[in-house]
């Protein structure tokens, strides 16, 4: 009687683990990326050299219509300091990124620049790098 063991040894490597998980992978990275969703319209920016690493808490924008928005909500004008006040409240360093396309008229940026400086807001300009 001779006994042969059934278990042979493979030389080979299985793929079938790896493979697993890099799909898992790919399909955490496309749920985790459509779960991001920038917080700012299409503008053309004015080029600059430098930039700050200031974190603001919200942003307001300015587009080539003259259309207000705070983050993504369309404001008009004459609330714009009554949104932005109820939005930095309670901040102890009230922030604003202001984003404003480079054909909008400064008279547009003067405006937003006034209510920062009537409730103390820093006010960061927004630009694209060279």
């Amino acid at each position: 009687m001779s006994l042969r063991t059934r278990n042979k040894i493979q030389a080979g490597f299985s793929m079938s683990g790896m493979t697993d998980i890099v799909f898992l992978l790919l399909i955490f990275f496309m749920i985790t990326s459509t779960l991001i969703a920038p917080n700012a319209l299409k503008l053309l920016l004015p080029q600059s050299e430098h930039q700050t690493m200031a974190n603001p808490i919200t942003t307001v924008s300015i587009t080539r219509n003259h259309e207000f928005y705070v983050e993504t909500t369309p404001v008009e004008t004459a609330n714009l300091e009554r949104v932005l006040q109820e939005r930095l409240g309670g901040e102890a360093e009230p922030t604003i990124s202001l984003h404003v396309d480079r054909n909008v008229p400064m008279e547009q940026v003067v405006i937003v620049m006034n209510i920062a400086q009537n409730n103390r807001y820093r006010l960061i300009l927004a630009t694209s790098a060279r």
